[in-house]
């Protein structure tokens, strides 16, 4: 079943956070993911939205997603996103 990661991000500095997104790719390709989306101007319809970018992700499964998150290349360079913004990310299963 497809999984999908949903990272709302207050992006504080944006130099730091140049080096994540330089690193982020080429680990990323190494787990069947696929990035859906990727916005820095969303369309807020309800409630406050504090974040300045939310990002949409697929996985074929949670094992594939996890194995990507879990992994040390992936948690090293995620340093630099957790020092550059603060963020929230959620797993949600797909419906089929």
């Amino acid at each position: 079943m497809s999984v999908y990661l949903i990272a709302n991000l207050q992006i504080e500095d944006r130099e730091q956070y140049a080096a994540y997104e330089a690193g982020f790719m080429a680990i990323f390709e190494q787990y069947q993911g696929r990035l859906l989306a990727v916005d820095e101007a969303q369309q807020v319809l309800e409630g406050e939205w504090p974040y300045t970018r939310t990002v949409l992700i697929a996985f074929p499964d949670e094992a594939a997603a996890r194995a990507w998150y879990d992994s040390p290349a992936y948690q090293a360079l995620a340093e630099h996103r957790r020092a550059a913004s603060v963020g929230h990310l959620a797993m949600v299963k797909g419906l089929g």
